[in-house]
């Protein structure tokens, strides 16, 4: 057993800067022969009395019937108050190459963060205990670290290749989570979720001491700054099947991922993250802050957008005396989302030529559908609670509403109508 001890506070990111001064080596494979533990693979584990056992075993039987190294299995415990501990502890002494740890405060981040940071291999990886991942795709996801490919492989379950059986809830809250990343932090990678993820040692050692989560973010912070630092991200599709019994309380997760979005965010365009300790000499310089293209995006999307609302409301004031209020927001909600489709795609995502015109407007029509939402929903509620609102409240409550729709759209369009080039990424599949 390891017991973990709990740091000293310290700026975290001045001690990575002070760590490594110097570029990370260029990537090499690891030699054919190799004695100690090449792969080290965590089990973040608490309360997990029903499920460790089942899981540790059929994971230890896999990785000796398939990997063609030595390898480990660490059990990190954080804080559980059932049997987990001693259903670890046995584990531990019946199967060669198992270790556990033990911490004394809960979070699924900081298992990981410490079993990490203790580990010798130079391959880390982790895995939920529910192995609701196939375990096939454990050898795809880490033989690009052994062979000097990538820096980090994640399991994604929104790739084509991918085959994932859960509820619509989960599939909808999943789907929005990566395109709320694509859409404010411009992620490239994904799937930021999937509990199936490794990282070179080299790496991780420059990499950690910069994420400052210790939940359930903490990848999510993890991949963003390993992305934002130009490292090579390898992404494997993943067969996945939910969980039923799973534990976690969404509601309280998104607000954390929300405020570590937004922590992440403000740190990144404040330029506070030293990302010069995880570049390789000779690759690419991904630029630290917010993406290049995303301020001028956003003064050509205000433009189009201020152009737009003026067509809209001159064409709603048109229509009203003829058509009512609800038809004349609809048609004119129609017209100037179209054009205002067009427009952004061709002055502010640089999209030009007749491919994918079509697509591009469904799409834009599904973002125009909640912005008809939210301006009707919107109208609906004016009426209801004050029935004798003239033509010039209802403007009001109406542009007030397209500022909350004009956000929505842009993200979605920045992420889901006209996301940006991915050729740096390295994927097992096209994403979907």
């Amino acid at each position: 057993m390891r017991t973990a001890r709990r740091s000293a506070p310290a700026d975290r990111h001045s001690s990575a800067a002070s760590a490594a001064q110097v570029a990370l080596p260029r990537r090499a494979p690891l030699p054919a022969y190799h004695p100690e533990p090449v792969l080290d693979v965590v089990v973040p584990v608490h309360n997990e009395e029903n499920d460790l056992e089942s899981c540790v075993r059929r994971l230890h039987a896999h990785l000796a019937e398939t990997f063609p190294y030595a390898f480990r299995i660490t059990v990190a415990d954080n804080a559980s108050t059932d049997r987990t501990p001693a259903i670890a502890a046995r584990l531990a002494r019946e199967l060669p190459g198992t270790e556990w740890m033990r911490l004394a405060e809960k979070g699924r981040g900081r298992a990981l963060h410490t079993a990490w940071s203790r580990s010798s291999a130079p391959v880390l990886a982790y895995l939920d205990v529910d192995l609701s991942t196939d375990l096939a795709a454990l050898l795809p996801l880490v033989a690009p670290l052994i062979s000097g490919h990538s820096d980090i492989a994640i399991g994604t379950r929104l790739a084509r290749g991918s085959r994932v059986v859960r509820g619509p809830k989960r599939e909808l809250i999943s789907r929005c989570y990566n395109g709320l990343l694509r859409g404010t932090l411009a992620v490239r990678f994904s799937d930021a979720q999937c509990g199936f993820k490794a990282v070179r040692r080299d790496v991780a050692e420059r990499l950690l001491p910069l994420v400052e989560d210790r939940g359930w973010f903490f990848d999510t912070e993890l991949l963003v700054i390993a992305e934002r630092a130009g490292l090579r991200i390898h992404e494997v599709p993943v067969d996945w099947v939910d969980d039923p019994d799973s534990r976690v309380d969404i509601l309280s997760t998104a607000l954390a991922d929300l405020r570590g979005m937004a922590r992440l965010g403000h740190a990144l365009a404040g330029g506070r993250l030293p990302l010069a300790v995880l570049r390789r000499p000779g690759e690419l310089d991904e630029a630290a802050g917010l993406p290049p293209a995303l301020v001028p995006q956003l003064i050509r999307f205000a433009a189009v957008g201020a152009a737009s609302t003026l067509f809209y409301l001159l064409l709603y004031s048109l229509l009203r005396p003829v058509t009512g209020a609800q038809a004349a927001n609809a048609l004119a909600l129609l017209a100037s989302a179209v054009a205002n489709t067009a427009a952004n795609r061709r002055l502010t995502f640089g999209v030009r030529g007749r491919t994918g015109v079509l697509r591009h407007q469904l799409k834009g029509l599904a973002a125009f559908l909640v912005g008809l939402v939210l301006t009707s929903g919107s109208l609906a509620v004016l009426h209801r609670t004050a029935p004798g609102a003239g033509p010039r409240v209802e403007l009001l409550t109406l542009v007030a509403a397209n500022l909350a729709a004009t956000l929505l759209r842009f993200l979605l369009l920045r992420a889901w109508v006209f996301p940006g080039r991915r050729s740096r990424r390295t994927t097992g599949s096209p994403t979907s």
